[in-house]
């Protein structure tokens, strides 16, 4: 897994908020041993889902993939979580995940 960061951009108007990011988000809580990189991401993408945070959930979609998730696997968790978390959010979810794996097909 390619390490995360906040966007460097980010840093002209809160600089604090990004180092705080890459140092205790990225740089502890992603990098504990208590679950693998693919379980942190498919927790995290399930999370942004139900809580209909697209603005971060294509990032989270994209890093889960890398992160060994495979698409079936995330349009399962998608599909189950509409259930619980409602529907709007697992199409928004899924409408995500399609764009992404339709720009990848495209590379």
């Amino acid at each position: 897994m390619a390490k995360q960061s906040a966007p460097q951009e980010l840093s002209a108007i809160a600089p604090k908020l990004v180092e705080v990011t890459n140092e205790v988000l990225f740089g502890d809580v992603w990098e504990r041993p208590g679950l693998s990189p693919r379980d942190r991401s498919l927790v995290t993408v399930s999370v942004l889902a139900a809580l209909y945070r697209g603005e971060q959930l294509g990032h989270h979609l994209r890093v889960a993939l890398q992160n060994g998730l495979s698409v079936e696997e995330l349009s399962e968790a998608i599909t189950h979580l509409a259930f619980y978390a409602g529907w709007p959010n697992a199409m928004t979810a899924i409408t995500l995940l399609k764009q992404i794996t339709d720009e990848q097909a495209a590379v």
